[in-house]
């Protein structure tokens, strides 16, 4: 079976294909300085439906989805932007915690996996 990887890097790639299944690397917000946990998770999301696009499949067809805050008081401002977005209907498997990220300005960060 071969795998196919978007955005690849010495490190890491922003996402992997194998067989029918996508997986994406934990994304964070580009340019995060003063940005609110909403217009973080709207930047995130925005990313997601990218590379799930690239690889063929879409939000509508998510199996997990793991979500780090730096604060769990913003669970709530984090969820409004999430449930705006999931597709209805299909929501995944998730789980979210409260953890530092690899940089002060960074709030949030969404890691999903999909099927094709």
């Amino acid at each position: 079976m071969t795998i196919q990887r978007f955005d690849s890097g010495p490190r890491m790639s922003k996402a992997v294909v194998h067989g029918n299944t996508v997986y994406l690397a934990g994304l964070v917000a580009d340019n995060p300085k003063g940005k609110s946990v909403s217009e973080q998770t709207k930047d995130i999301l925005a990313q997601i439906d990218g590379f799930l696009a690239k690889a063929g499949t879409d939000k509508s067809k998510l199996l997990s989805a793991n979500i780090w805050l730096t604060d769990m008081a913003t669970f709530a401002e984090m969820n409004g932007v999430w449930d705006a977005w999931v597709s209805p209907g299909n929501a995944p498997a998730r789980a979210t915690v409260e953890a530092r990220l690899a940089a002060p300005d960074y709030k949030v960060e969404i890691m999903v996996t999909a099927a094709k």
